[in-house]
């Protein structure tokens, strides 16, 4: 690319900023088409998406399949230091929330969800995807994997609540710890048609093993989240040495 194209790109990119940032354009909004923008700003449609995808790395803008360019929500703010539950987080923040159920079955278990739950090879588990919507938009896709000797019949029950009520209500079981791993990634294909993103869209991964009072990994979870959905907290107290 040209210096003289590279400093158009960051001009689009400063100006459109600007906008957002001043209110100009709310959060929801959608961007006019790509054609539209490369007319406005006398430019190419090559140029111009340089500067919607650095608009996009910032959290600044998203994209949604075949509907185009929309500003991005502030994002949800959550506190991995303690326990917490998506809908209850939302709502302190004044934000809306709804989860579907996206399937649920009994299957044997995968290499990964095994290894982190400590099972045994060939070991029955139950799995199930959510959609997470956030002020009526899908930030977020779960998948999950549950001991099946721990949750009898856990599949006969509503699993688009509080999943840690119904773990609490009906088997005893309360998460006393939580181990994370979190790191960058992308949509595929299957995840991106879920919560109408793009595949290859920047996303975050954040995976935990949810330990009960006994210590056993009774629950693992994979979530997907659009990468501007969501800031995280930590707070980590160390002992003297």
């Amino acid at each position: 690319m040209s210096e003289i194209a590279t400093l158009q790109y960051i001009k689009i990119k400063n100006a459109i900023k600007e906008q957002i940032q001043s209110g100009q354009l709310a959060a929801g909004t959608k961007l006019p088409s790509e054609r539209k923008l490369s007319e406005s700003f006398k430019t190419t449609r090559v140029t111009l998406r340089e500067s919607l995808s650095l608009l996009e790395a910032d959290g600044l803008i998203y994209r949604e399949d075949r509907r185009g360019w929309f500003i991005a929500h502030q994002a949800l703010r959550i506190n991995l230091s303690v326990p917490f539950a998506f809908s209850s987080v939302a709502k302190a923040q004044g934000r809306s929330t709804m989860t579907e159920l996206d399937f649920a079955d009994s299957v044997m278990g995968n290499k990964e969800s095994t290894q982190y739950l400590s099972l045994p090879p060939f070991t029955e588990v139950f799995t199930f995807g959510r959609i997470h919507y956030l002020d009526g938009k899908a930030v977020m896709y779960a998948e999950h994997y549950v001991r099946a000797d721990r949750v009898p019949n856990l599949l006969q029950y509503p699993l688009d609540g509080d999943l840690s009520s119904l773990y609490r209500e009906h088997w005893q079981l309360n998460t006393a710890s939580c181990q994370y791993s979190v790191r960058s990634s992308t949509f595929d294909d299957e995840i991106a048609s879920k919560i109408k993103a793009t595949m290859g869209a920047p996303a975050l991964r954040i995976s935990k093993v949810n330990i009960d009072e006994a210590g056993i990994a009774q629950e693992y979870v994979v979530e997907h989240w659009r990468h501007n959905a969501v800031t995280l907290d930590m707070a980590v107290a160390f002992t003297a040495l």
